[in-house]
């Protein structure tokens, strides 16, 4: 877990979907549906301006009885948008995301999105490195 983030998006790859603030919170979801994720990035032109979360649709979309085929992402997106930078380590990273509660994080380098990652994408990777380093035990006792 003392590796970088941007090891995850090397891995992972660093497409991000976006999507504007006028597009409807159905449209939207339908986006989110068809490539199986749980949020996507708001962006105005090349600048990115909030997220738009599965939460968003049950608190401020379903759980305020809103048209979802009426009410524009930019209306219902979360703008404080917490990111981390490339370097940050999965550890810390793994520490935002539960002391923030999200489970997105955009990862950000001088205001230019480089990718997200997800709290599934960190369980996984220190999943494969717990794995590894019992596997390396392992070997290493069975040696001895």
């Amino acid at each position: 877990m003392d590796i970088a983030v941007a090891k995850i998006l090397e891995t992972k790859g660093s497409e991000v979907e976006v999507t504007t603030p006028e597009t409807t919170v159905v449209a939207a979801v339908e986006q989110m549906n068809r490539r199986n994720i749980g949020a996507l990035v708001v962006v105005d032109g090349e600048r990115s301006i909030g997220i738009f979360t599965e939460r968003d649709v049950l608190t401020r979309v379903v759980g305020k009885g809103r048209d979802p085929g009426r009410t524009p992402v930019g209306e219902v997106m979360t703008r404080q948008v917490v990111s981390i930078e490339p370097d940050m380590l999965v550890r810390d990273a793994m520490c935002v995301i539960t002391e923030k509660r999200c489970r997105h994080l955009p990862v950000m380098s001088d205001g230019r999105l480089l990718g997200m990652i997800s709290s599934g994408d960190l369980t996984r990777w220190t999943v494969r490195d717990q794995q590894r380093t019992i596997e390396e035990l392992v070997d290493y006792v069975q040696r001895s």
